[in-house]
């Protein structure tokens, strides 16, 4: 027993597997499935992945819920965690810059320039995300108003919960255009047919994603060493490999 217990104490601390629960913006999270799979292979530690729209997994952690850190849409909703206490003061840091793509499952509805695109009357309905929940959907907004489309297109928006479900809607048929994340279409080039326009980032405000340790996983290792594992230059380039911009 005492052999056992002294091997025991000759394993290095960093040896010793831990999971984190990382609350992730619904854009990101296909990106971090397969910085994931690359963290798991090289690390002693797991992540489990919970994703949705930045406001409500604000309102989740706000609420109680035990996850370790937050990658989300925006740098207003870290900074409102940190400034309260809910994140460890000093963690927040940028690691994503978003990109705006329309796109349709239809490549002819996708014309020479973004606003023909959304000018043109085959156009009944077009997808966003909902600017009061999700940063993508403002965003939206803000390219909408600043090509001056506001009031003809108003009236045929259908909104996702977050930029994924907006992407979903163009999909699946439920809107003819989505306004969603290049990373999304960049991703689905070669499985799903379609064709996409980057938006300009002139017409809207950075979409900077900021990532926060809660305070739940001030003392997480699986944690710790995730946020160690994005800060990396090969990581931070994969992330621009993906469809987002440089901080």
């Amino acid at each position: 027993m005492r052999t056992l217990t002294l091997l025991f104490l000759l394993i290095p601390f960093w040896a010793r597997s831990e999971e984190a629960t990382v609350a992730v913006a619904a854009n990101f999270a296909p990106v971090l499935e397969e910085l994931r799979l690359r963290f798991e292979s090289s690390s002693p530690h797991v992540l489990r992945i919970v994703s949705g729209s930045t406001g409500k997994l604000y309102a989740q952690i706000v609420n109680g819920a035990p996850f370790d850190l937050f990658l989300a849409a925006d740098v207003e909703r870290p900074r409102l965690l940190e400034e309260s206490g809910y994140g460890v003061a000093g963690s927040r840091f940028t690691y994503a810059t978003g990109r705006l793509a329309a796109w349709s499952a239809d490549a002819e509805l996708i014309g020479d320039d973004l606003a023909s695109t959304l000018g043109q009357q085959r156009l009944r309905r077009l997808a966003i995300a909902n600017p009061a929940l999700a940063p993508y959907g403002a965003a939206a907004r803000e390219v909408i108003d600043a090509l001056g489309m506001s009031g003809p297109l108003d009236g045929r928006l259908v909104m996702g919960e977050n930029v994924t479900q907006a992407f979903t809607l163009a999909a699946t048929g439920n809107a003819d255009i989505g306004i969603v994340a290049l990373s999304t279409v960049l991703l689905s080039r070669g499985r799903r047919p379609g064709g996409y326009l980057e938006i300009p980032i002139s017409l809207h405000g950075p979409i900077r994603q900021d990532a926060l340790v809660l305070a739940h996983g001030r003392a997480n290792e699986a944690a710790l060493a995730f946020v160690r594992f994005l800060k990396t230059d090969a990581v931070r380039e994969e992330i621009a490999a993906f469809g987002y911009g440089a901080d």
